[in-house]
């Protein structure tokens, strides 16, 4: 009797190690996070989607206050910017949206001479931050925020930290008036960038 009532517990168990075994590899494929490092992709980012959230007055929080390190040792902060609108990248080097948008942004920064472009890049040292943006002919400032991430934290729940590349345009008051999730669309980014400087 005993050895019947083991039986038919192993074999429970067995049926129970399986059904969470499917499970887990269920959420695991449907969770982002658990397939950000695939082996061999050379990714190591979640690509954002591309969307685009414009925030009414009424909706924007507090101007954001923050300050760091460009790739050539200068210090650069919100202060610096008072009055400016500002167009802010967050980007890496090995991320392929970040290196496809690049083009699009140096483009957009030419047109509009009035509004600061900054980057902030999230994982390279200063070197490798700084032979990016010789080879893609970029002109602003980089802050290296890989050490510290105290630029990306000034803007926690604007800033998603795993979608890289983010893009986010202030206002001269120094509040977000929007955010590109993703790779930037040009014109889009453009039209964002006017509506900010019309304010």
């Amino acid at each position: 009797m005993k050895f019947r009532y083991r039986t038919i517990a192993l074999i429970a168990l067995i049926a129970l190690i399986g059904l969470l075994s499917v499970t887990l590899s269920g959420c695991a494929a449907n969770d982002p996070l658990a397939n950000q490092y695939k082996a061999g992709d050379n990714k190591n980012y979640i690509a954002g989607d591309g969307s685009v959230t414009e925030f009414a007055a009424a909706n924007r929080g507090e101007a954001v206050e923050w300050a760091g390190n460009t790739v050539t040792g200068d210090v650069i902060t919100s202060a610096d910017l008072a009055g400016v609108v500002t167009v802010m990248n967050f980007w890496y080097a090995g991320c392929a949206p970040c290196r496809a948008e690049a083009p699009d942004l140096v483009a957009l920064q030419a047109a509009n001479k009035d509004v600061q472009f900054i980057g902030v890049n999230v994982r390279d040292s200063a070197e490798t931050a700084n032979a990016f943006e010789r080879n893609f002919k970029i002109t602003w400032p980089s802050i290296v925020d890989a050490n510290s991430g105290s630029v990306l934290l000034a803007f926690t729940g604007i800033v998603t930290p795993q979608a890289v590349p983010t893009t986010i345009v202030i206002g001269k008051d120094g509040k977000v008036t929007a955010r590109v999730l993703g790779r930037i669309d040009k014109s889009i980014l453009s039209a964002l960038i006017k509506s900010a400087v019309k304010e």
